[in-house]
């Protein structure tokens, strides 16, 4: 049987990294199972992350994974987990490739799903021309004609917020109602123009998003498109390890519930990064991996020694 691991963490992107490089510090033995499918893998470039604005994500999981090679107690592993329990005190996790490992605490971050409107042609220009988050991407198209698929008030809310990159931005409803009178004007007031016929897809040119063609026939020239795309989880691991959801989101559909600790309903899981959280961010992610691989040194100290030092504002978290 393999020795058992402080912790494993379940997931190799921003918040599955950062919180593998705390544990390492802590000379914690650490294994991190990454199935190599982050979130934004198809993104141009992270927005807004300092030190890494506008490089490719690859850029960053690959600075990751190379700090965590200066730590011993740290290792990576390539894999998909597919089923956990709790067994005698510890957690048994199964990987897809077979076999099992087993740690006192496990971290989740294994990220979410985001799922697009299934149009033709979103697929092909997804997380460049068309994107989910304007704060992400909104610069890389600034004062281009965009537009935005959506309706009734996230529509209008979206519409809203990305005049603040453009001075041109046409609301598309796609056939559906649900544009109050009241919001119409606060669109016009803020020169954003309403277009209620139905879309049929998106045209293409040299890998950018070049026009919008109507079901009438008809087409719209844009350079951008902000679509909704809720996120929802991956897998089902959290469940089968006992920890509960939390409510949804306006954009995550299913987030496992944490504490401001990073724990969740489960004693010994944990859980960071997009999956837990309410709105998607790498350096979010980053922070959450960082601040729930600390909660977990923590709770191992209880376990091990029975008590935190005086006014330690933290709640163990034992696998019983």
């Amino acid at each position: 049987m393999e020795t058992t691991w402080d912790c494993i963490v379940v997931g190799g992107g921003a918040a599955g990294l950062s919180a593998a490089l705390v544990l390492g510090r802590a000379r914690r033995s650490t294994l991190l199972v990454d199935a190599g499918e982050p979130s934004n893998r198809h993104a141009h470039g992270i927005g807004g992350l300092l030190g890494f604005d506008g490089r490719p994500p690859g850029e960053l999981y690959a600075t990751g994974r190379a700090e965590l090679a200066s730590y011993p107690s740290v290792e990576v592993r390539e894999g998909t987990v597919v089923r956990g329990e709790r067994v005698d005190g510890a957690f048994a996790l199964e990987l897809a490739a077979g076999g099992e490992v087993r740690a006192r605490r496990v971290l989740l971050a294994t990220g979410m799903d985001y799922r697009p409107p299934a149009l033709p042609g979103v697929a092909a220009l997804w997380g460049r021309t068309v994107f989910h988050c304007p704060f992400c991407h909104g610069w890389e198209v600034r004062d281009l004609p965009l537009s935005v698929l959506d309706n009734g008030d996230s529509g209008v809310h979206r519409a809203l917020l990305l005049r603040n990159w453009s001075d041109d931005v046409v609301l598309l409803t796609s056939g559906v109602a649900g544009i109050e009178p009241s919001d119409r004007e606060r669109l016009e007031a803020a020169g954003v123009t309403v277009d209620e016929r139905p879309v049929r897809g998106l045209e293409e040119r040299d890998g950018e998003l070049a026009a919008i063609a109507f079901a009438d026939g008809d087409r719209l020239e844009r350079s951008g498109l902000l679509v909704p795309a809720p996120l929802h989880q991956r897998s089902d691991l959290a469940e089968q390890l006992g920890a509960a959801p939390a409510e949804p989101g306006p954009v995550a559909v299913d987030p496992v519930g944490v504490d401001a600790k990073y724990a969740t309903s489960a004693d010994g899981v944990f859980a960071a990064g997009d999956l837990s959280a309410p709105m998607p961010q790498v350096a979010a992610a980053i922070a959450a991996g960082s601040t729930a691989a600390a909660m977990v040194v923590q709770s191992l100290v209880f376990d091990e020694h029975g008590t935190y030092p005086a006014g330690a504002p933290i709640v163990a978290q034992r696998a019983s």
